[in-house]
């Protein structure tokens, strides 16, 4: 099948309707009005997504500050390597989420879109904050180097850089696709070794302000996977032509491929690293993949792992493991600034 490249969506265009026709290539004005768009229900998602506002620096680093130097070796090193994983996939993610909406011609996806970019930018900032609290500028800057210079890492990473760069090159709606399996794949499994790694030290009363921090983080990511798979499958029920055996095939093989990695990565980067079982964390990195490949319509990759191996973890968390639970519905931590009240018992 020939592809065909899309043109940016134009600002403004009076003589289109204000509903799109498409959410890629499709028509619009440009003008956004919530209550007349495509797919109501992602207002939903809207709010949910501009409710979970929060700042990095309100969040108490004063305990973190003092541990750090009384943690192993071994989990100095991996705090730092697993922040420098964690900024190589959020810093593009800012990016790739502008890009997205750029080309999108439904205006919900373009203001959905600019919430997750500047959460994902929230992010980014917040690693900086993080290691600014707890070490030099110059174990900072080594920090940052590793999604550059980390040759398990830059394995780890190399499809999705390749497929990040290919819709940059040819922005067709089948690199859209793909685009969003590895939006989807870094949203719901990619991160999830390295936060295991923090919730583990948070367990053991360890690092507890990073814990925090990063649970903030895991509720968008929790927010911005739903969206993601919502709107592969939208763009592929818009694009029929699109949805065959070949790219069905592709996104179950590149699935794979990244639970591999990823297991590869986090036997790397936390084998030394006490509290952290290696299969059950292999187990739920499968869990994982399973519920996202779920979420985007597909059927499950390791149906030996439907059930969550680390369910101490929930306790960090928000999450919607519950099959028969509305997601929206499910309560929500509240986001509380900086106070001498704030600490363990908070999570």
């Amino acid at each position: 099948m020939q592809k065909t490249l899309l043109e940016r969506a134009k600002t403004l265009e009076p003589l289109h309707p204000n509903k799109s026709t498409g959410l890629f290539g499709g028509e619009s004005s440009g003008i956004l009005n919530w209550n007349d768009i495509a797919y109501p229900h992602w207002y939903k998602i809207y709010k949910r997504l501009i409710g979970n506002y929060w700042q990095a620096d309100e969040v108490n680093m004063a305990g973190d500050v003092k541990q750090f130097s009384s943690l192993t070796k071994s989990e100095k090193d991996a705090y730092l390597k697993i922040i420098g994983l964690l900024s190589t996939l959020d810093g593009p993610q800012t990016r790739t989420a502008l890009l997205l909406s750029l080309y999108a011609t439904d205006a919900s996806v373009q203001s959905i879109m600019a919430v997750i970019a500047q959460q994902e930018a929230v992010h980014n900032e917040s690693y900086s904050y993080v290691l600014s609290s707890i070490v030099s500028l110059d174990e900072q800057n080594e920090a940052f180097q590793l999604g550059r210079k980390d040759p398990v890492l830059l394995k780890r990473n190399e499809n999705l850089i390749k497929q990040y760069n290919d819709f940059v090159d040819d922005p067709s709606v089948e690199n859209i696709l793909k685009t969003l399996v590895y939006t989807s794949l870094l949203e719901g499994m990619f991160f999830y070794s390295g936060f295991a790694f923090f919730y583990n030290l948070a367990r053991h009363n360890k690092m507890v302000g990073t814990s925090t921090m990063i649970s903030y983080i895991n509720r968008d990511e929790l927010e911005h996977g739903r969206f993601i798979a919502e709107l592969f499958r939208a763009t592929l029920a818009e694009n029929p032509e699109h949805n065959s055996e070949e790219l069905i095939t592709w996104v179950y093989d590149h699935f794979k491929e990244s639970v591999e990695l990823e297991i590869e990565w986090s036997t790397y980067v936390l084998e030394d690293v006490e509290g952290i079982d290696l299969d059950e964390m292999a187990g739920y990195i499968k869990y994982r993949a399973n519920k996202m490949i779920r979420m985007m319509g597909l059927n499950d990759i390791y149906p030996e792992h439907v059930d969550n191996p680390m369910k101490w973890i929930r306790a960090y968390v928000d999450n919607f493991d519950g099959t028969k639970t509305d997601f929206f519905e499910q309560k929500s931590r509240q986001y509380t600034k900086t106070s001498d009240l704030n600490g363990f018992d908070d999570l």
